[in-house]
């Protein structure tokens, strides 16, 4: 794992972005398609921000949803497919962007259905983050580190619902939904590149214990200290609890 420190939350996003924007041209030079994977939340704000207005051929470019929560419609301000639609679709107009379906009356046909695409492709990049709870995607713990299913529905624990009212997506924990469409650990470990980006001291805490602490179902994130090819983009703050 190599481990990018930049002093604030603006050039941290930037830095990835331009590192995103080379795997990316690699992709469409060498297949001509990438295939990526797009995370969600406040800590991907700036590194979104910045990517779109990259030179790139975003006809070429497919997206695969990440995570999902279950039961929550598209126009709720909290929806990861609105948050999606907004910051990328709308704004790059890539050839696909494969959404989860939160709000489908099976979920677990919905895991199968996005699984059955995701299985198609072998994806370039994955862009993602760490959780307060050291959750990979919605993986909290303890994580589910076996399953070979592309997609599962998981349960989310209260450190995690209590992150989404903090960030203020939702205005009680009682809104927030308790179960979600997530991507497996094992199918984000599948990608040839994984850019991880985490802003601010919340995360430190997390980002500490999933780097120097040994891999554990406890520590979701921890798992990506097992990938070949993964950067952690930090700022000063989320980087202040690591022995560097």
């Amino acid at each position: 794992m190599i481990t990018e420190v930049l002093d604030t939350k603006l050039n941290m996003g930037q830095a990835a972005a331009a590192h995103a924007e080379k795997l990316i041209q690699q992709a469409i030079s060498e297949r001509g398609s990438a295939y990526l994977i797009a995370a969600t939340g406040a800590s991907q704000f700036e590194f979104l921000d910045a990517l779109v207005f990259f030179n790139i051929d975003w006809t070429r470019v497919v997206f695969f949803h990440l995570d999902e929560y279950v039961g929550l419609p598209e126009t709720h301000p909290a929806s990861f497919r609105r948050y999606l639609r907004e910051r990328i679709v709308e704004r790059v107009r890539p050839r696909a962007f494969h959404f989860i379906n939160g709000d489908s009356k099976d979920a677990d046909r919905e895991c199968r259905r996005v699984g059955e695409l995701i299985s198609q492709q072998q994806i370039d990049a994955a862009f993602v983050g760490i959780g307060e709870n050291g959750h990979l995607a919605f993986n909290d713990p303890p994580a589910d580190f076996e399953t070979d299913e592309p997609y599962i529905v998981v349960d989310l624990d209260a450190a995690c619902r209590k992150q989404q009212v903090g960030e203020g997506w939702f205005s009680s924990i009682d809104e927030v939904p308790t179960q979600a469409i997530s991507m497996s650990i094992q199918q984000i470990m599948k990608t040839r590149q994984i850019l991880c980006i985490v802003p601010d001291q919340r995360k430190a805490e997390a980002v500490r214990n999933c780097v120097e602490l040994e891999v554990s179902q406890m520590r979701p994130a921890s798992i990506l200290q097992k990938h070949d090819n993964v950067t952690l983009y930090l700022d000063r703050k989320s980087s202040s609890l690591l022995n560097l």
